[in-house]
């Protein structure tokens, strides 16, 4: 349930500008999750989330964009639970998951900044990830299949 609702929160993040604990909080719960201001907050501190400035003066929850080790392992550990698995057609990556979890796999695969991925984009349970080459497309799925194993 805590790795279910972190991979929710940033995704949520990803997709929104949340500037409150209390605002974060009533996403999950449109979601779904029941939590507490604790939880929340607990939850930001291990997700090392940190606040960023907006250009209209207000500010976002956002990830640290130096993702130390202990935050690839959150990631990984995201994609792993999720993961069903992955396939190339040219520089066209395509990833299955476990059905809810594809945007929640999306937002840790992108937070990994892994830099052969141009772009990627999820559904319910599917990730569509366009690779610089099919070169890069394979080296993309190696990266992914060493991760989940």
């Amino acid at each position: 349930m805590k790795t279910t609702r972190q991979s929710k929160i940033l995704e949520l993040i990803q997709k929104n500008d949340i500037e409150t604990q209390e605002e974060l909080s009533a996403y999950l719960e449109k979601e779904g999750f029941q939590v507490t201001q604790a939880t929340v907050s607990r939850d930001i501190r291990e997700l090392k989330l940190t606040k960023i400035a907006l250009p209209n003066g207000r500010q976002k929850y956002a990830v640290i964009a130096d993702a130390d080790s202990n935050m690839l392992e959150k990631y990984s550990r995201v994609l792993r639970e999720g993961f069903l698995s992955v396939d190339a057609a040219e520089n066209i990556v395509v990833i299955k998951t476990v059905s809810g979890m594809a945007g929640a796999v999306a937002a840790a695969v992108d937070a990994m900044r892994l830099n052969e991925i141009v772009g990627s984009l999820a559904g319910d349970d599917t990730i569509l990830c366009v690779l610089r080459s099919s070169e890069a497309a394979i080296r993309f799925m190696k990266k992914i299949r060493k991760i989940v194993e």
